[in-house]
């Protein structure tokens, strides 16, 4: 478990961008000069994760989903870096997922949307156009609900998960550290090097 979690850490480290890139940017540099939106701190990371699984899931467009996960960490102080980084679990992979469960939850809910006619539109590589016509009939309502509800409950589960996740890792690095031999004090060493 170990190695596939700093498997993670490491592809999760190369996904983030830098701070000089961010600073770079001129949409992104007013954000980069706050650093502790940046920091990886006890609560800035559990805050991160929740921002970027909310907004990635549920504004499901790339450009935005970065720059929405980015402006929202601002008054939550959540970690920047990990929200950008959050919001690539929405992917064109996961997207049909996605689309296909929460159309399926708000259905559950009450709202009304076919189902077998989002399956065909994307069976046959319909244009921005079709699925524009789909949307808003009443496919609509019955999609933003049930992103709403995925996106909602994945961020507090995202949350918690985090949150246990640090925890677990502080906890194992202090265990660490106690079990490391200590360092002998320096005034000892100097005294035990020069008897006089």
């Amino acid at each position: 478990m170990s190695t596939m979690l700093s498997r993670m850490g490491a592809w999760l480290h190369r996904q983030m961008p830098t701070h000089e890139q961010l600073e770079g940017n001129r949409f992104t540099a007013p954000l980069a000069r706050r650093q502790e939106l940046f920091r990886f701190t006890r609560r800035s990371v559990p805050r991160g994760v929740a921002v970027g699984l909310l907004v990635g899931i549920f504004a499901l467009i790339p450009g935005v989903q970065i720059v929405g996960a980015a402006l929202m960490c601002v008054p939550c102080r959540g970690n920047i870096p990990l929200a950008a980084a959050m919001t690539f679990l929405s992917n064109p992979a996961t997207t049909p997922f996605i689309l296909a469960g929460s159309i399926w939850l708000g259905n559950q809910l009450g709202y009304h949307a076919d189902l077998s006619t989002f399956h065909a539109l994307y069976q046959s590589g319909a244009g921005v156009g079709e699925w524009g016509r789909w949307l808003l009939s009443d496919a609509a309502p019955a999609l933003l609900v049930g992103l709403f509800v995925i996106s909602t409950v994945c961020a507090a589960l995202g949350y918690v998960l985090s949150m246990w996740f640090w925890r677990w890792w502080i906890g194992r690095k202090h265990h660490a550290r106690r079990l490391r031999p200590s360092r002998p004090d320096a005034t000892a060493v100097a005294k035990s090097e020069n008897p006089a």
